[in-house]
C-alpha cells in the first residue's frame, strides 16, 4: 500500500505556522463482543503535565492552527433552553421521514463537518457542488464542497408539504429529529448526479444502490436545526467527537500540528509505520507536539467492509499493544457515509478534517476508491486522488508530505518502506488478501499486524462464518 501526505509549501516556505489564532447507521448482524471495550474514550484521556506558569497562560493557547471553512464552525444543535419550544413548533409542521443514511448526514451537517453549509443544499448550492466541487461565498471566497449533501423526497411527501416553508424531520423510528426551514424543492436528476459524482453510471455502485436508486425524484433543501445531538446508542458514541470537541482536545494537549489519517479498514503495521514516520518528520520540521487524529469513517460502508464496532475494537488493540502511542493519538469516529467516489470524495474527506482543526492530511493510494463494479480493474487511477488534492480549489491551506510505498519486508520480517533495489524481498498484502487470511484462519506474516488486532479480525470472521452456517437450509435425505 502506498500512502502520501501532502504539504502545501509556498515559494517562501510558508508552512501555516500560526500560533495563537484570533478569532448508515449500518445494521450489523454479527457482534463479537457483548459490550464496547471502553465505556469512555480512554484514548483521549491523556493530559500533558504543565507548570503553573503554563497553566495560567493555557487559556490563551489556540493549537487548532487552521480556521474552519467560512471562518466560523457551524453548530446547528438547538440550545437546551429552546428545545421544548422548537419541539412544539415542529410537531405542527409537515413531516419528512429520514433514512438511516439521511440521519448520518444530519449528524455531519449539524456538527459543522461541512461548514459553512448550514443545512441540506438548495439548488444553487447543489449545482455548484455537482459541477464545480466547491461553493462560492458571499464575499467571493471559495470553499471546497465536492459531494452534494442533499435530502431526497418522493412525490407523496412533496404533495404533503404543499406550500409550507418549513418541515419537521423524523428519524427512521419516527422520533422528532429537527426542522428544515425556508425550504426549496427541486428536481432530483439521478443520472446526472451519479455520472458527475462517480464518473460512471455502471450498475453496482454501493452508495448509488443503497441511497440514490431507491430515493425520491425530488430534493428538498433548507436551513437545518437539530433538536438535540445525534446519538446512536451503539456503545460507540463516546468516540464520536464533534469538530468543536476535537479542537478543544487539541488545545488541551497544546498541539502545534494535527495530522489526520482516515481509514475504513483495520490498521496493519504498514499504516502504523507511515503514521509514526509522519510524526517523526514533523518533529524534524520543528514542531514540538504533533498529534495524530486517527479518524475511521463511521457512516455507511459497503457490505463486505469490516463493521465499525469490529474496526474500533481492532484499533484499540493497536494502541494497547503499543503500535501507536495513546499519548500522541486521538481516536475518533468520522460520522460521514462512504460514497467510494475516489478523487471526488477524497476532497470531502480532506475538507471535513480542516473543519475539525487538522492542518496535515495523510492520503494514500486510491483514496476512497474501489474496484470497478462490472470490470476487473480499479474504478479510478490509484494516483489521481493525491494529485487532485494538490490542486483542489478550497483546500490550499491543507498541508501534505510525500511518502514512499510501504510493504512487508520478508528479510526483516516487518512492514518497511519499499526498496526497489531489492524488490524481490517485499510482499504486498492487499486488503482483500488480509481479509482472506482472516476468513481462513491463516496467520499473516509475523510483523504484519499486532497480535491483539489480528485476533479481533479472526474472531469476527469466525462468528460470521458460524452465523452463515446456521442460516444454511437443512438437507433432508430419505
Amino acid at each position: 500500500m502506498s500512502l502520501t501526505i501532502k504539504v502545501h509549501i509556498a515559494a517562501h516556505f510558508h508552512l501555516n505556522l500560526r500560533t495563537a489564532k484570533q478569532a448508515k447507521l449500518t445494521d450489523y448482524n454479527v457482534k463479537i463482543r457483548p459490550k464496547p471495550i471502553y465505556h469512555s474514550n480512554q484514548l483521549i484521556a491523556f493530559q500533558p503535565k504543565m507548570s503553573a506558569a503554563v497553566q495560567s497562560a493555557s487559556s490563551a493557547i489556540q493549537s487548532s492552527l487552521i480556521e474552519p471553512d467560512g471562518g466560523v464552525l457551524v453548530d446547528l444543535v438547538v440550545r437546551e433552553s429552546e428545545r421544548g419550544l422548537r419541539t412544539t413548533e415542529a410537531e405542527s409542521m409537515p413531516k419528512v421521514k429520514l433514512t438511516k443514511i439521511d440521519l448520518e448526514w444530519v449528524h455531519v451537517v449539524s456538527e459543522g463537518w461541512a461548514s459553512p453549509l448550514r443545512g441540506f443544499m438548495r439548488e444553487n448550492e447543489y449545482l455548484q457542488s455537482l459541477h464545480f466541487n466547491c461553493l462560492r461565498m458571499k464575499d467571493g471566497s471559495i470553499v471546497n464542497m465536492s459531494l452534494p449533501i442533499v435530502l431526497a423526497i418522493d412525490d407523496e411527501t412533496k404533495e404533503r408539504i404543499g406550500s409550507s416553508t418549513n418541515v419537521a424531520l423524523l428519524g427512521p423510528t419516527g422520533d422528532l429529529i429537527g426542522i428544515l426551514r425556508s425550504i426549496e424543492i427541486y428536481k432530483h436528476n439521478k443520472e446526472e448526479r451519479i455520472a458527475r459524482t462517480w464518473g460512471t453510471t455502471a450498475a453496482g455502485l454501493p452508495y448509488v444502490e443503497e441511497v440514490i436508486t431507491p430515493a425520491g425524484n425530488w430534493l428538498v433543501g433548507g436551513d437545518l436545526e437539530v433538536l438535540k445531538p445525534i446519538k446512536y446508542n451503539d456503545g460507540l458514541d463516546h468516540y464520536r467527537l464533534s469538530p468543536q470537541q476535537l479542537r478543544k482536545e487539541f488545545d488541551n494537549r497544546q498541539a502545534d500540528a494535527i495530522f489526520a489519517f482516515q481509514l475504513r479498514n483495520p490498521i496493519h503495521n504498514g499504516h502504523a509505520l507511515l503514521m509514526n514516520d509522519t510524526r517523526r518528520r514533523l518533529l524534524e520540521m520543528g514542531y514540538k507536539n504533533p498529534i495524530l487524529l486517527l479518524h475511521p469513517l463511521g457512516g455507511f460502508t459497503k457490505a463486505d467492509d469490516v463493521p465499525l464496532d469490529v474496526r474500533m475494537e481492532q484499533h484499540s488493540k493497536v494502541l494497547e499493544d503499543g503500535v501507536l502511542d495513546p499519548e500522541t493519538t486521538i481516536v475518533s469516529i468520522f460520522p460521514s457515509p462512504m460514497h467510494y467516489a475516489g478523487p471526488t470524495e477524497v476532497q470531502w474527506h480532506a475538507k471535513a478534517r480542516i473543519n475539525a482543526g487538522a492542518n496535515f492530511y495523510i492520503v494514500g493510494r486510491d483514496p476512497a476508491g474501489m474496484g470497478h463494479p462490472t470490470e476487473k480493474r480499479d474504478l479510478y487511477d490509484p494516483d489521481h486522488g493525491k494529485k487532485v488534492l494538490s490542486m483542489a480549489l478550497g483546500l490550499e491551506k491543507l498541508n501534505i508530505l510525500p511518502f514512499r510505498v510501504a510493504a512487508y519486508d520478508t528479510v526483516e520480517k516487518k512492514m518497511a518502506f519499499f526498496d526497489p533495489s531489492r524488490a524481490k524481498d517485499f510482499l504486498f498484502i492487499s486488503g482483500t488478501k488480509m481479509r482472506t487470511f482472516a476468513r481462513s484462519g491463516e496467520n499473516p506474516p509475523d510483523g504484519f499486524m499486532c497480535p491483539g488486532g489480528w485476533k479481533v479480525l479472526v474472531q469476527y470472521y469466525e462468528s460470521l462464518q458460524a452465523e452463515e452456517a446456521t442460516q444454511q437450509p437443512a438437507i433432508l435425505t430419505c
